[in-house]
């Protein structure tokens, strides 16, 4: 152990300086080696590998509601986001590009890049369209240098999903081609109308592009033709990909991120499915966009008693829908139809794309003192028991706060999220069912006053039979 425990000798650099890597002088070098350099922002595996978590145990001796407060606050990390109300371009254009090369074969994402984008994938298109119904996909390779057609844009997400699923029995190989990808969705998306968004999606395994020419000329087109590059990496971060996206987005640095684990990198493909907003500074589509209406057809089912042929794919059913301009047969909706091309949907499908424009405001944390204050002690939307409130500090004033529970950052200390609208307390699953799925308040649905119930109710009239 003596022999391990020797002084540090110093570099040569030291040596040469004249400083010892003991001394004060050698003590500030080594700071300012470690320094990060003052124009970059921490990255997000540095935060991760320095986050100090600070667990402490219960009353009890017991770990489990520090652990169940980190589990919390991961949920509520994933739903705080600006709910500003912004335009946004609720009709997309969108484009997934695959990386389909040798590089997706590694293993530090299991079971393997590839398999596991390929399973993203197909979360990513039912969220996708779950989001935006009345939006267009469609999903290009990259492997061997070239770019392959995987599935056609459309609107049906069981044509992609099967697409996806076959990509499951070949072999990735080859090197992927940025260029040649970008050409390839340039050409897909140079016919789209001009009221949706064009937005190409790429996930990135390789950390090298075998491009056969300059790929700035290609850059230079996608931001002529109004196109939003958005990259996924999965290895390490590329200047490419990181100049693309910049000037591709209007300067804008957000579009591309590294994916650091599994758990990132479904994050990070799944906050795709949220609509881009439409920035100020692009006038010439505001001008092209104002005041414009959009011609839509909202037909109705029909069931038949013979089959006939349907215009989208030509297969005989019993069912469908009848254009409400040429009363062509198409299979699902939405569609475009393919005789008169008029955009085909349901009012549902408007209905659901709604609350991209205004989003559910996020929901406060609840202190002890407003959760006696307001005597919950069940959850509102599951009805789910809340944790009993603590007994109140001997000698303590009616009002005076109790002593704050220490909770992982982002975590509710007594386990209750407020809607400040409706002031219902609710608990960490029902917050990120509405925020995610319902994307309502269910107090505010509730409560909400329908024409004549106030004065009802003055004369005795159950609110509860007015709003059945």
């Amino acid at each position: 152990m003596a022999d391990s425990d020797g002084e540090y000798p110093g570099s040569d650099d030291d040596i040469a300086t004249g400083t010892n890597g003991a001394g004060p002088s050698g003590t500030a070098k080594a700071k300012s080696l470690a320094t990060r350099p003052r124009g970059r922002a921490q990255a997000k595996w540095e935060a991760a590998a320095s986050s100090n978590w600070e667990l402490q145990e219960g009353a009890v001796g017991s770990l489990e509601g520090v652990l169940g407060g980190l589990e919390e606050a991961g949920k509520r990390k994933r739903l705080l986001k600006d709910t500003t109300p912004l335009q946004r371009g609720i009709i997309r254009h969108a484009l997934l590009i695959l990386d389909l090369s040798i590089a997706m074969t590694e293993k530090d994402l299991r079971p393997t890049r590839y398999l596991l984008t390929i399973n993203y994938t197909i979360m990513f298109i039912r969220e996708f369209f779950e989001q935006n119904p009345i939006s267009q996909l469609g999903i290009l390779g990259m492997r061997d240098g070239v770019a392959v057609k995987v599935s056609d844009m459309s609107g049906n997400p069981n044509d992609h999903i099967n697409a996806v699923k076959t990509l499951r029995g070949q072999d990735p190989k080859g090197n992927p081609s940025l260029q040649n990808a970008l050409e390839m969705a340039r050409g897909s998306l140079y016919h789209t109308p001009s009221h949706g968004t064009r937005e190409v999606v790429i996930v990135l395994g390789a950390l090298l592009t075998s491009d056969p020419g300059d790929i700035h000329d290609t850059i230079k087109s996608c931001i002529k033709d109004r196109i939003r590059v958005s990259i996924i990496g999965l290895a390490a971060q590329m200047h490419i990909c990181a100049e693309i996206c910049r000037k591709t987005n209007s300067g804008d640095d957000n579009s591309y991120n590294v994916a650091i684990d599994e758990v990132d990198f479904r994050e990070i493909f799944m906050s795709i499915t949220t609509p881009p907003v439409i920035r100020a500074t692009d006038t010439e589509a505001q001008k092209r966009n104002e005041a414009a209406l959009l011609m839509m057809g909202f037909p109705s089912r029909i069931v038949e008693k013979k089959a006939t042929l349907c215009a989208c794919h030509g297969n005989l059913t019993r069912g469908g829908y009848l254009c409400s301009r040429c009363k062509a047969k198409v299979c699902n909706l939405p569609a475009t139809c393919p005789t008169c091309d008029l955009t085909l949907i349901l009012s549902t499908h408007l209905a659901r794309s709604y609350h991209h424009l205004f989003p559910l405001r996020n929901w406060v944390e609840v202190s002890w003192a407003r959760a006696r204050q307001k005597g919950s002690t069940q959850c509102f939307g599951c009805l789910a028991p809340f944790t009993r409130l603590p007994p109140a500090q001997a000698g303590a004033s009616e009002g005076a706060p109790l002593k704050r529970t220490r909770k992982a950052e982002g975590a509710s200390e007594s386990s209750r999220y407020e809607c400040e609208t409706c002031e219902n307390h609710f608990c960490i699953d029902c917050d990120v069912f509405c925020h995610e799925v319902v994307h309502n308040c269910p107090g505010c649905q509730s409560s909400a006053h329908l024409p004549g119930a106030e004065a009802e109710g003055s004369n005795g009239v159950d609110g509860e039979a007015m709003q059945a």
